[in-house]
């Protein structure tokens, strides 16, 4: 089976923060694999900005070298390489000064007629100055749309501060707010699940299922990151954003169609039907943890507070949180959601448990009947298993088997899983907002983490300890096996 990829009008994509981590590690790649797919029309241009001078060759070494290292088997190609690093232009810029602005225009003005994306990978301080920088330098023209990612803000009222920056420059359809969780192939397919067949949306309700689980685990620590992350936390850093677009994709109704708008609205429905976790009820509902010194694949690790080097600091780097929605569909059943540093492994999945069979035919001999789930993977194998009750073949009597029908996408389809960058960054140069986040529901997602953050406050609710390379503190468990549940076991 092979994939069929419908090239993108040409673009200039300029890219702030282009010598940065995320320029090197997915975004060249990401437009170098479009590039090899034959996505990219003649004559697109990348542009990388930064405050550091280089010339238009230098920054196409750098390009070459970032390539090398983080293209996988044979994807780096010599040929492909050449002709992907001609389209490389480099301008150093200031976002808070004038310098190299009047350069960025007249590189723009050759092409005046494409498409442009501008897309901001820098700290969000720099948003508005370079969306401010650009209108005053008469660079955004009706074709120009504005990427920038997260954070959005750090609670509502800068996540309302920043929209209002950007969106006094660019109009609202112009903002693609990405979210690289909704770019991935399992994520969409979610929607094919639910929205394609007869055999699950009938399901897909209080009456059948029992409960939903969503874990999104790392095995890394700070790497770097310390003084963004010990600022943000595990709730603002993957809950606000990543983890509660997943919930949004699981509980919304079917939208009228997949146009941006419909699928949108489903979403701001969830957010805003999520019931309340507040001073009142967040040390029942929610568990804090911080890992300590421990191990992982590569061998003993450091504790957060020691990667902090001495710093003391109540930030969480782990999660755990019983979410319910109020609304007809989803009454009753729990979503517990958990997110963490320095776990048991790197792991990505949706589990949707439903409920058991009433009543069961079978003797005891048979064995234990489980009830049947939905794993939805995403990530680093993305695939989906229906666990089922069969029959362990053989004549020896009835004996009862919980297997799996596998379906993992790499060995079921005989392509590339290309990067949810390499989706996203095309839906841009479409100008498909689908899988980007609306303005209304960046600031609903704050509208209920805010109070969580002021629960945890008001009430000094504690970061509880956790070995590196474990699942989490013990409260997490707690958690759900007080309501009769358990963790869905990884493998």
């Amino acid at each position: 089976m092979t994939s069929q990829f419908i090239p993108v009008e040409p673009f200039d994509c300029v890219v702030f923060g282009g010598t940065g981590d995320l320029a090197e590690r997915k975004l060249l790649p990401a437009l170098y694999h479009r590039q090899m797919d034959e996505q990219l029309s003649e004559p697109t241009r990348i542009i990388g900005a930064s405050r550091a001078p280089m010339t238009d060759e230098e920054y196409r070494a750098y390009a070459r070298t970032a390539l090398k290292e983080h293209l996988k088997g044979d994807d780096y190609r010599e040929d492909q390489v050449e002709r992907f690093c001609a389209r490389l232009f480099y301008v150093s810029v200031d976002a808070k000064s004038e310098q190299g602005w009047d350069k960025l225009r007249d590189l723009l003005e050759e092409g005046k007629e494409r498409i442009r994306a501008f897309y901001l990978a820098v700290a969000p301080s720099l948003f508005g100055p370079i969306a401010e920088q650009l209108r005053d330098h008469k660079m955004i023209t009706r074709q120009s749309r504005i990427v920038v990612e997260k954070p959005i803000g750090r609670d509502l009222a800068s996540a309302l501060e920043l929209n209002n920056t950007i969106g006094k420059v660019f109009r609202e359809e112009q903002i693609f707010r990405i979210d690289h969780y909704l770019g991935k192939e399992t994520v969409q397919n979610l929607m094919a699940l639910r929205f394609a067949n007869a055999l699950y949306e009938p399901l897909w309700n209080s009456a059948h299922i029992d409960h939903v689980q969503i874990t999104v685990a790392e095995s890394v620590g700070l790497e770097g990151r310390a003084g963004y992350y010990d600022k943000a936390g595990a709730l603002r850093d993957m809950v606000q954003n990543h983890m509660l677009q997943l919930l949004c994709l699981v509980a919304m109704e079917a939208p009228s169609s997949l146009e941006a708008e419909a699928v949108r609205d489903e979403k701001l429905k969830v957010l805003r039907a999520l019931k309340p976790i507040n001073s009142s009820n967040v040390e029942k509902l929610t568990v804090r943890g911080q890992y300590r010194a421990g191990a992982s694949a590569g061998g003993p690790v450091k504790g957060y507070l020691e990667e902090l080097e001495g710093g003391v600091s109540n930030t969480e780097t782990f999660v755990a949180i019983k979410a319910e929605i109020g609304n007809w569909r989803w009454a009753g059943v729990p979503f517990y959601l958990r997110t963490g540093k320095r776990l048991a492994a790197r792991m990505s999945e949706i589990v949707i448990s439903f409920k058991p069979i009433p009543h069961s035919i079978f003797d005891d001999a048979a064995g234990r009947i489980t009830a049947n789930q939905l794993v939805i993977r995403l990530q680093p194998d993305e695939g989906v298993k229906q666990w089922l009750m069969i029959k362990d073949p053989g004549p020896g009597g009835m004996r009862l088997r919980h297997v799996s029908l596998d379906m993992t996408f790499a060995e079921a389809f005989s392509v590339r899983n290309p990067d949810a960058y390499e989706r996203l960054l095309t839906d841009v140069i479409r100008s498909n907002q689908t899988l980007f986040m609306r303005r209304d529901e960046v600031e609903a997602a704050w509208k209920w983490v805010d109070p969580i953050l002021k629960g945890w406050e008001a009430t000094g609710q504690a970061v509880q300890g956790y070995t590196a390379g474990t699942w989490g503190p013990s409260h997490a468990i707690a958690l759900i096996e007080r309501d009769g549940r358990t963790w869905h076991e990884v493998g």
